[in-house]
């Protein structure tokens, strides 16, 4: 501090001997233009004169920071006009001026009355003026002038942060460039060495140095290892005035750390290692660790391993963890205590990254042997083969023998075993198994078409300890036996148009058929299509084999007619090629139906025909209720004659006409309809909006069906009537009668009359069977028609 003293109190002496010697110079006043006397032209021939400058003027200076007692005597201003009589009075004004700066305002003496920091503000300007005493005229305009504040050394250097993080590889080679820190200095760098900075190094010697003009830390030692030191501290100066005495300095802190290279191979801590496993273990199951140490960090530290040699190569395998960088010996194959009980391994453990400036150290990598022991435990037996198939025809007989399932203990001991099916399904009720040789046999015969592959579960427990027992599964394949006949592989129906005996035969079949056959292909490969022995010369049909397992049926003749015969039904008899052979006969039906021009199917409905011929289903209704009606009459009036002459039919209260209304009472219109399901008697064509006439006689004579048989003598009534009933509804010619009309389609209002004219009301007891003479004929037609002249005649 008594140096700093003396330095100002010698740079104080200085500015003032300066500023006397400026105060006694004569300083023209050529730089002001209005202080001299010089004539100048100007605008409008104007003659402008120029005043001399009467201030004897320098630059001043000031020393910052001066504590001295005293105020400190910046300078001295004086006027030429100033003749000492103390008339001219002196003004200051500007920055700092009656605060900072004071002027005697008699003799121009300039004092700095606080101390000055140059860092805060390095130079002030102010405004000098000279004016008269008494007046205050101005004797010369006002100027300006600077008041600098000269540096002194009073700020030490600062470094940007006050601690620094840096990283180095180590390792690396002398001089290698860590981290450059920079420091900096609020003094005047212009103004001698306040600001010249200096580096240095306080601490981190001698693995780290500092170039002095740059700060620039770089390595110093070679060879330096992470893995003995990872971390320096290194303290660096900065001090100004060029780094001499008297200098300020600042100091920092610089964190290095080295970072890893592969530098180290990974060792283990021993030569060998000791293990064991059960031989009860199952593959996958772990065994042991082992760890190879590597002082690396990082991926320079990964560590893989690998079995290189041993006798268990083959039945262990090592894996690594990557997160605790062990290795882990697992079991690959089952051990056998009995075969071998223990085994030897060479493992090697080396990095999984390395650098190759480094393998000149030695390889990366290290072994060592590790010995494992195979431990006994009690094993349950073990079949010979891991799954079974067997096989057996079915049909085949309860006992056949299906196969054999065999297992042993595997234990020293030989353990007798015992053998048991799963009895958690119902395929136990299928088989047997002999406990003690492991031999199949059936309980009962096989039907491969309901279950092809039988699958069951068998046991085997020692017998000393039922709790060590094995399961194998067993696949049963039941084999095919023909024995199923092929059969038609859908409900086959053909139909055939009716047609001239003239028209030619189509070659197009009636219908294509198939086979199925629930045996195995093996059994019927190929379906063989023919007709029974016994009709193989049918007139009308015949079959063709198509030898692809499909057959067509086709007309050996033209003029079908469904008023002849409008079904047929052909038997086909379908063998299939199994060993030995199966066949059965199946029933073709065979419609004839009517068709276009074109041979499009219309109608195979015998109705459809009838229509077609002209005759209305509504008339052969009417004519057959009519037929059943008088039939009921004719019984009812022979049988009665033959009991009783006179009164030949009596009723209580009723006659005979009025039996005849109540017998086929029409109801009420509509009414009827209601009270009785007539729907048997309902034309179909009318449903559709068709109703034929019914007041026309068809203009061709029926033809008797085939087949229909006079009635036999004496027959019951209800069986006589269903029967008469049954063949006038296949009776196209039957006439049309209004009575029946009424029955069958009358509703209320019906405009066609009633069986009123059946009806003669009577109170007597004589009956009047006048009327049914009427009828005699038409009976005796009836007769004939049907065959039955026994049943009817003319007196009847």
């Amino acid at each position: 501090m008594k140096e700093n003293y003396c330095l100002q109190a010698a740079l104080v002496c200085l500015s003032m001997l300066c500023h006397s010697q400026a105060s006694t110079l004569e300083r023209r006043s050529h730089l002001h233009p209005s202080f001299h006397g010089h004539h100048d032209r100007g605008k409008e021939g104007q003659v402008l004169q120029r005043s001399k400058r009467g201030w004897v003027w320098n630059q001043f200076f000031v020393i910052e920071e001066y504590t001295g007692p005293d105020p400190v005597l910046v300078g001295r201003l004086h006027s030429d006009l100033d003749t000492g009589d103390g008339k001219i009075k002196y003004i200051l004004s500007g920055e700092g001026a009656g605060t900072i700066f004071v002027i005697d305002d008699k003799s121009g003496n300039i004092h700095a009355t606080k101390t000055l920091d140059r860092e805060e503000k390095a130079q002030y300007t102010l405004m000098a003026q000279a004016v008269d005493r008494e007046t205050n005229r101005p004797l010369e305009p006002a100027s300006s002038f600077i008041v600098k504040v000269q540096d002194i050394n009073d700020n030490p250097p600062e470094f940007l942060h006050e601690i620094y993080y840096a990283n180095v590889p180590e390792r690396s080679n002398v001089g290698t460039s860590v981290i450059q820190v920079t420091a900096s200095d609020a003094d005047d760098p212009t103004y001698g060495n306040s600001a010249k900075l200096v580096y240095s190094i306080l601490e981190g010697q001698p693995y780290f140095s500092v170039e002095a003009q740059t700060g620039i830390i770089r390595t110093a030692l070679p060879n330096m290892d992470r893995e003995a030191k990872e971390e320096y501290h290194v303290v660096i100066q900065a001090k100004d005035m060029g780094g001499h005495m008297g200098g300020l300095s600042g100091t920092t802190k610089v964190m290095i750390t080295l970072t890893d290279v592969n530098d180290n191979p990974p060792k283990f801590p021993q030569s060998v290692y000791q293990m064991s496993v059960s031989e009860g273990a199952v593959p996958g199951e772990e065994v042991g660790r082992m760890k190879a140490k590597d002082p690396d960090i990082g991926e320079n530290g990964l560590v893989t391993y690998n079995i290189v040699d041993g006798d268990g190569m083959e039945l262990f395998e090592i894996t690594t963890d990557y997160e605790t960088q062990e290795g882990v010996v697992k079991l690959k194959k089952p051990v056998d205590f009995e075969t071998k009980r223990a085994y030897s391994l060479k493992v090697e453990a080396a990095n999984v990254h390395f650098d190759p400036k480094f393998i000149s150290n030695g390889p990366f990598k290290d072994t060592v042997t590790v010995k494992i022991a195979v431990e006994d435990v009690d094993e349950p037996p073990m079949f010979l083969a891991p799954s079974y198939i067997h096989e057996v025809q079915e049909n085949a007989a309860a006992g056949t023998v299906v196969g054999r399932v065999h297992a042993k203990d595997p234990d020293a001991a030989n353990s007798p075993v015992r053998y048991s099916i799963d009895r958690h399904t119902d395929l136990d009720r299928f088989f047997i198994i002999n406990p003690e040789d492991g031999f199949i046999k059936t309980t009962k015969p096989l039907d491969r078409e309901e279950t092809a592959w039988l699958n069951i579960s068998v046991f085997a427990a020692e017998i000393h300890n039922r709790h060590q027992e094995a399961k194998v599964p067993v696949a049963i394949r039941v084999l095919d036996v023909n024995d199923n006949a092929p059969k038609f592989a859908a409900p086959y129906e053909g139909f055939i148009c009716e047609s001239d005996q003239t028209k030619p035969l189509s070659n197009q079949p009636i219908v294509t058929i198939s086979a199925d056959d629930k045996d195995d292909t093996a059994n019927g490969p190929r379906f063989i299509f023919s007709l029974p022995p016994e009709i193989i010369h049918n007139p009308n049909f015949t079959v063709r084999d198509n030898r692809d397992n499909t057959a067509g049926v086709y007309a050996r003749r033209g003029g079908f007619s469904r008023q002849k015969q409008d079904l047929y039904l052909l038997p086909i008899v379908i063998s299939d090629g199994g060993i030995p052979p199966m066949s059965s006969t199946n029933t073709l039906t065979i419609k004839v139906c009517g068709c276009d021009v074109n041979g499009v199917l219309l109608s195979c409905n015998a109705e459809a025909y009838i229509l077609n011929a002209g005759l209305s289903t509504g008339a052969l209704i009417a004519i057959l209720a009519c037929i059943v009606i008088l039939l009921v009459i004719v019984v009812l009036f022979v049988t009665l004659r033959r009991q009783k002459k006179e009164p030949l039919i009596v009723f209580e209260e009723e006659d005979v006409r009025e039996n005849i209304i109540t017998y086929d009472d029409e109801g009420g219109g509509e009414e009827d309809t209601e009270a009785f399901d007539i729907a048997t008697l309902q034309n179909p064509d009318g449903i559709n909006g068709f109703i034929p006439r019914k007041d026309i006689k068809p203009e061709y004579q029926y033809m008797p069906r085939p087949g229909l048989r006079p009635a036999p003598n004496s027959v019951d009534v209800d069986d006589f009537i269903n029967t008469r009933i049954q063949e006038a509804d296949n009776d196209p010619t039957a006439p049309p009668y209004d009575s029946i009309q009424i029955y069958g389609y009358e509703g209320r209002g019906s405009v066609a009359g009633s069986l009123s004219s059946l009806e003669s009301a009577t109170t007597d007891s004589d009956l009047d069977y006048d009327y049914l003479q009427n009828w005699g004929p038409r009976f005796k037609k009836l007769a004939d028609l049907y065959g039955s002249k026994d049943t009817f005649d003319d007196d009847s």
